[in-house]
């Protein structure tokens, strides 16, 4: 059973929950433009706003005391937010790539 969050705990707990918001976004959004521009900043900053996400992730579950396999789903939200954009980005791109395919086939749509 999950420990309750103490008062002193809630305002950490309601801006780390908000942060990790914020910084998978921004990775998001940093990953996808480095592909798109290829500048190494822009990659470099999409791994720091990673690593913001983590050191939230690892604050949450510190603030809210998770435990067993509450521990198990921050970890696996921590992976699975690194893994998303590059998922969506090849899913993108293949799916722009049929789409050109089809219209050089000749049909109108």
């Amino acid at each position: 059973m999950i420990e309750p969050v103490a008062l002193q705990d809630f305002f950490i707990t309601f801006f780390s929950a908000a942060l990790i918001i914020l910084a998978g976004a921004s990775y998001a959004l940093l990953f996808a433009w480095s592909k798109v521009n290829s500048h190494f900043r822009i990659k470099i900053a999409a791994l720091v706003s990673y690593a913001v996400l983590i050191l939230s992730v690892a604050e949450l579950t510190r603030a809210a005391h998770f435990q067993g396999y509450w521990l198990i789903i921050s970890m696996a939200m921590a992976v699975g937010y690194f893994f998303a954009p590059i998922g969506i980005w090849h899913l993108c791109v293949k799916t722009h790539a049929d789409q050109d395919l089809i219209k050089t086939k000749g049909g109108r749509r």
